[in-house]
């Protein structure tokens, strides 16, 4: 199978390439205007496919065709919100050609616009799917899964990439081309429009039982979502799709920018472009982690009921998930799985099964939250990933569970000035071993009391779940007198882990780099329940670590 693709030495382009790698019959002309940077990405490629640079225009495509035919087109150059007064010109000349077409549009109206083009597609017996991407083909997807729970009546979300996955100029160059401008979506029941990069939303991504994200600024992007979504689900009044870039001082500048563009009414802000790109592209530090979040809200027997969706991909697999969904169409095809003619927005190009099989294998996890009436705090916070727990953590933290625990615990205390003193300011128990302890379960505050008593000395913590969309978003908050802290909760190997993310004073965040580090972990030995805590803090040390076992009194 021979496949062109125009830009396929550009970041997505390059990517789709690295993932074809393996395919022995492919053989893939490396397409773009300059020969020369086709020529040194071939002659750097390690990978079982066949390389060929080619110089080509994608406004001149027609003479490119005629003499290669290849069987395939990928226009994965753009930007597409730039494509000028001819934007479908590549279209145009595959279809006269005969010859199939896939891109990577993220421009919604050239997304939206090339159903026009779906009689001429079928005649000529080809397929031509726009918009081949995680925008708006995997959202789609799991819009699809979610709507067979509900009537979906809002959606938002967004993309939050890692800091290190590298951004391309033509993705700068269209994200800050839009800034400040209207961008096309459904408000409120009706068609409306938002402002580029000037309207923002917090969200946290967060896979049940996996380190979540930090919660992150979004701001609205113009993706096909907006448009090609709506029509799908007739219920649906509202969409909103942002990204969240970091670091999120240089986000906010962006944000600064387009609302001074709106108010002041100044000209594009396209040219600033290579001075973003080059400083987003330095800018390279913090979690090597990206993510991915769709939120909706809906009816379901006439009851409001909330989902949603979240992805993290560590390291570096996350930047090839956009490349993903053409890597997938163009694998099935070769499995004899063609998609049928005609000429559409690519938002049933795939399943959500469809990239199951894409994340197998790569640290890439996804999982889905629902409405859980009835719900205990720990599993409202773990949703499906509670059900990995073991029986005895599940029977401590279930809603009906009884109410106080006893055991024994062996504990042990910091020695320095410092951590004894916090040791009391917490109430921590002494040191000891074959400690008698029991644990009281009170509901209070939309949460619970845990009051822990270590042979008679007594001290208590109130545990919350984090507010929706707000910092501590899908955080257990455990309140201990003035000090909150904020933990992540794991589910590996049978264990729940809880992590430290953030915390406070009286409500006022606290440094990071004095946040109390814990390695604590709650799991199960011969059927009973097993409690490890260990707290220290930087400077100070240790301050407490206490082990022990419990069972319902």
């Amino acid at each position: 199978m021979k496949i062109l693709i125009l830009g396929g030495y550009g970041v997505f382009g390059g990517r789709l390439v690295r993932l074809l790698a393996d395919q022995t019959m492919l053989e893939l002309l490396i397409g773009g205007r300059n020969l020369a940077a086709a020529q040194a990405f071939c002659a750097s490629y390690v990978g079982q496919s066949t390389l060929r640079p080619l110089q080509v225009d994608r406004q001149q495509l027609a003479t490119a065709l005629q003499a290669e035919r290849p069987d395939l087109v990928v226009d994965a150059s753009g930007p597409f919100q730039d494509y000028g007064e001819h934007r479908y010109a590549a279209i145009e000349a595959c279809i006269a050609a005969g010859i199939d077409y896939l891109d990577f549009a993220d421009a919604a109206d050239f997304v939206f616009g090339v159903s026009q083009y779906d009689a001429q597609a079928r005649a000529a017996g080809i397929y031509v799917l726009s918009g081949v991407s995680s925008f708006p083909v995997l959202t789609a997807a799991v819009l699809r899964e979610m709507a067979s729970h509900m009537d979906i009546v809002s959606v938002e979300g967004g993309i939050a990439p890692s800091p290190y996955a590298g951004i391309g100029l033509n993705v700068m160059r269209a994200v800050v081309g839009y800034a400040g401008s209207p961008v096309k979506l459904r408000r409120n029941g009706r068609d409306g429009h938002g402002i580029g990069l000037a309207e923002s939303r917090r969200f946290t991504v967060a896979v049940p039982g996996r380190l979540p994200l930090r919660n992150l600024h979004f701001s609205l992007v113009d993706v096909p979502d907006l448009q090609v979504l709506p029509p799908e689900h007739p219920t649906m009044t509202d969409i909103w799709m942002g990204a969240g870039p970091v670091p999120e001082i240089l986000h906010r500048v962006l944000n600064l920018l387009a609302k001074a563009r709106l108010h002041l009414k100044l000209p594009s802000l396209e040219p600033c472009s290579r001075l973003f790109y080059t400083v987003l592209n330095l800018m390279k530090f913090g979690e090597h982690r990206g993510g991915m979040i769709v939120r909706a809200v809906g009816t379901r027997d006439g009851a409001r009921v909330e989902q949603s969706w979240h992805l993290l991909a560590e390291a570096d697999d996350g930047p090839y998930i956009p490349s993903m969904a053409i890597e997938a169409v163009i694998r099935k095809q070769l499995a004899g799985d063609r998609p049928a003619p005609g000429a559409r927005a690519a938002t049933h190009a795939l399943e959500l099964s469809d990239y199951d099989r894409l994340f197998e294998g790569r640290t890439i996890h996804t999982g889905f939250r629902r409405d859980m009436p009835g719900a205990s705090l720990y599993q409202r916070l773990l949703g499906s990933a509670y059900a990995q727990l073991p029986a005895s953590v599940q029977a401590l933290h279930a809603p009906s569970a009884a109410k106080r625990w006893s055991g024994t615990a062996s504990v042990e205390r910091g020695r320095g000035l410092l951590s004894q003193l916090l040791g009391k300011v917490f109430g921590f128990p002494a040191a000891g071993e074959s400690v008698p302890v029991t644990v009281e379960f009170t509901p209070e505050a939309g949460g619970e009391r845990w009051t822990r008593t270590f042979a008679g000395r007594r001290f208590s913590s109130l545990q919350t779940q984090g507010q929706g969309q707000g910092r501590n978003e899908a955080l257990l908050v455990e309140r201990f007198g003035v000090i909150s802290v904020a933990l992540a909760l794991l589910v590996d190997n049978g264990r729940l882990q809880l992590v430290p993310r953030r915390w406070s004073l009286l409500g006022m965040p606290l440094p990071q780099w004095l946040l109390p580090g814990e390695n604590s972990f709650e799991s199960d030995e011969d059927g009973c329940f097993v409690f490890d805590v260990e707290i220290g803090a930087p400077v100070v040390g240790r301050i407490v670590h206490y082990r022990g076992t419990l069972r319902p009194a």
